[in-house]
Parts: C-alpha cells; structure tokens; sequence
C-alpha cells in the first residue's frame, strides 16, 4: 500500500466492547458495527478505517490510547505482519478465557442450549507447539529471493519470516537454511510449499519430516542439494509431485530411504501411531494427549461395550478405545485413512477390537445409521463443517440411540448447531462442555462436549 493512499484514510476513536470470532475488537461508530484488529475489550484506540460496508466496517489499530490489563508485548518480531497467530498481544491466561466465553456464547446463541457443568479448559505450553505446518514458498528476488513462511494477515504474500516461535526451536531455526536451500535449487520457481510434520524419536530428540511440493522433478544436482539438507539437519525429505497421496520419502540423514520413522505416542493406553507428514494429525501433540485422555474418562466405555468412532482418520481415539472396549467401530470418508487406521491397530495388537470401514458421514441417514447396528457409546470428531446429518440419524432411531456421546470439535458454531439436534430432537443432556486449547495464540476454538441420555 503506497503512503498517499494510507494518509487519506480516515481515523477514528472507539471504545471496544468486545471480541469477535477472529479476535477482532468489537466497536460501534455512527450506527454500524465496527471491527478492529489488535484491539481488546475495554480499550480506547485511535483505529485506521479499512473498509466501509453497509452494516459494518472494518478498521486496524494505529495507537492505543487506554491499554487493557490483558494487553501484553507480542513475543513474536513478526507479529501483525505474518498472519499466523492473531492473539499474541493478548495474555495466554486470558487467550484461553476469551475461547471458553466465545464457546458459551455459540451454544447459547447459536443451539439455545447450555451445559449443566463448563469442563476445565484444557491448556499447555503457549509456545513450540506446533508440530504440523504448511509454509508457503515464493522466490522474490525483489525482496532478496526466497520466502520460506505463512502468508502475510490478510494477503497471499509470504511474509518475510527468520523466526516463529510457536514452531519448535528446531523448526524455526531451518527457516533461514530453507530459504538458501530452495535458492539453490534449479526448481525454486516451481516449489510452492513445503508442509512439515514432527515427532519426538525414540532417543528423545525431534524427527522433522518436510515435504517439497515439486511441480516440476528435481535434476541430480537438485537431489544432491536435498541429500546434503537431510544429512546436515537430521531431516526426513518427501517429494511431493501432485495430490497428497503422492508423496514419496526421498531420503533421511542416513541417505536415500524407503521407511518413515514418523510417529506419535499415547503412552497412557501404550498405543504408538506411525504416519505420513500429509496424515491428518493434530497439531498440538502435547494437548493431543490430554484431548485423549478427556474424552476416553468422559465416554467411559465398558469392558462389554460397543463403540464408534466416527471420523476416525487414523484411528486418534479409536485404539486407545480398544484397550477398554468389546468392540470399537472406526468410520472415516477416506479409505486411504481407513486402510491406515487398520494397519495402525494391527501395529498395537488391537485388530481384534478395532474395526475400520469407509463412508461418507456427511450424507448418513437413518436407514444407513440403523445398518451398522447399535452402539453403546459413541465419539463424534468431524471436520469444520459438524456433523449435522449425523446428529438427525441419531435422533431418527431412538430405539438405539447410545447411552453417551462425546464430540470433539473444531467449530465452535456447527457444534452449537448440532447440540441443538442432540439435545432438542434426540432428548440428549449436554452434561458438559469446554474448550481445547491447541492452536495458542490464534483465535482457533476447539472444544469438547459430553451429551447423556436423559
């Protein structure tokens, strides 16, 4: 943005009343709602209008004139630039608090329903955590050459990043080799991303797997760039041609490979879970494991119980289920996963329990929920977009309908949504629901909900 174009826009006070979903100060100025990034509740700010719509505008933070409490220093030098995290000028303590209220008001609001007990929000270290990523990468010799990072707020740039700190250590620190690494290669312009997956080896240090989305193959010159990296960084290197299911391990510190170490552990049910850097994963693995833990006391299968998990990806929840049930039933869209999750069951001695078969969960109905027969319990963990379809088919046959339901989400809306089914359609008690707090520093909401038969 040029100068001349910034000193033309107006600038205006405003007292900011709260925070929306993407934890944007909420204002009103003239009749119209207002939304300010980088403001919070409480403050006075001298805010930069952005855009002007009919109903609401948006505008930025030029300087604030009365600081909130749960204002602190971003810890990040690239904070406000790289859109990564839009939560760092805010107290981790007060981060987690703002996620509960923004839970309650969805459940309220949204599904007119509240839980009879708000769980324990469940929190870990702020920083280092991230142990899946996808980094953009652009070669711009106009800014010195190559980008390796997220996407600047708000823009497809890639920001100009040499650190993050909710990557690990070890991660941040092989952005600035990244970069002279693609410089080096012939394919640097065309090699758009590089996605990341890590998980702690058995020696107790980070394995780093990266993956080089190549649009064109890589010349011998290139392949001896790549081996040099994995040798000297103690990397995994997969190459990347087309769709995700493509990817291929090229080599590791050792050399040329053909066996990923990647793994994570759920020591608490002694299940290990091998997988591929492009697997679905949860990022947090840290909370992975208290998120687990949580939602198997909140089901409390039985010895004698059937159970399902339905958009099981891997099978996160489904094996630690099957160290206490009869019978776990894993469901998932992809049959990539599914033959994965099988695979992973047979890995921790849980074939025998642990039953995985593809189906489009999104388009269940009552005839296809009654065919897979009854269940005692049932774990729900769908993608953003809920599981509304579900939660009717559950309803429609109440003749089976499952004693307990835990549903991990990712949306805090579409849970409200189908809470509402859950309790109102089905006569399900929400029993208890809380927040997950596996993206700090973001305005990510995830959460967790127990539902009981009334």
């Amino acid at each position: 943005m040029n100068r001349t174009a910034r000193a033309s826009r107006e600038q205006i006070e405003l007292d900011i009343e709260s925070l929306d979903l993407e934890a944007n100060g909420v204002a009103r100025h003239d009749g119209k709602v207002v939304f300010v990034r980088g403001a919070l509740p409480g403050e006075r700010v001298r805010a930069e209008l952005l855009r002007s719509k009919p109903r609401f505008s948006t505008a930025e933070t030029v300087e604030v004139l009365h600081p909130s409490s749960l204002r602190v220093v971003p810890a990040c030098p690239h904070f406000g630039v790289c859109g990564g995290c839009s939560m760092q000028h805010v107290d981790p303590a007060a981060q987690v608090a703002i996620k509960q209220r923004v839970l309650e008001d969805q459940l309220q609001h949204l599904g007119g329903v509240r839980p009879e007990v708000l769980l324990r929000p469940v929190a870990g270290p702020s920083w280092g955590y991230r142990y899946r990523a996808r980094l953009s990468v652009r070669h711009v010799p106009k800014k010195g050459g190559v980008l390796v990072g997220f996407h600047e707020r708000g823009s497809s740039y890639v920001a100009d990043m040499r650190e993050c700190r909710v990557l690990p250590p070890e991660v941040s620190d092989l952005l600035l080799p990244l970069r002279a690494l693609v410089a080096s290669l012939s394919i640097r312009d065309r090699l758009p991303q590089i996605e990341l997956a890590c998980s702690l080896r058995a020696e107790g240090d980070l394995l780093i797997a990266l993956v080089f989305r190549v649009l064109d193959p890589p010349t011998d010159q290139d392949r001896a760039c790549l081996l040099e990296f994995a040798r000297l960084n103690r990397t995994e290197l997969w190459l990347q041609s087309r769709g995700p299911d493509s990817i291929e391990l090229f080599c590791d510190e050792r050399g040329p490979a053909a066996e990923s170490r990647l793994a994570y552990r759920l020591p608490e049910f002694d299940v290990t879970m091998p997988y591929r850097p492009t697997d679905f994963t949860q990022v947090n693995h840290a909370i992975n494991e208290v998120l687990v833990r949580r939602a198997v006391r909140l089901l409390d299968p039985q010895q004698g119980d059937r159970v399902a998990d339905l958009f099981c990806g891997l099978g996160n929840f489904s094996l630690p289920l099957g160290r206490l049930s009869r019978e776990v039933v894993g469901i998932e869209g992809s049959r990539a996963l599914v033959e994965r999750a099988q695979a992973n069951a047979q890995v921790n001695g849980l074939a025998d329990r642990c039953l995985f078969r593809a189906a489009n969960l999104f388009e269940i109905d009552e005839a296809s929920w009654r065919s897979l027969g009854a269940f005692d319990r049932v774990l729900i963990d769908p993608p953003r977009e809920g599981a509304v379809e579900l939660c009717k088919a559950i309803a429609a046959c109440q003749d089976q309908a499952p004693a307990r339901i835990v549903y991990v989400s990712c949306n805090p809306a579409t849970l409200a949504r189908d809470a509402a089914v859950l309790v109102n359609t089905a006569g399900y008690r929400l029993k208890g629901a809380g927040i997950v707090n596996m993206f700090p520093h973001t305005s990510h909401v995830e959460s967790m909900a127990v539902f009981e038969r009334s």
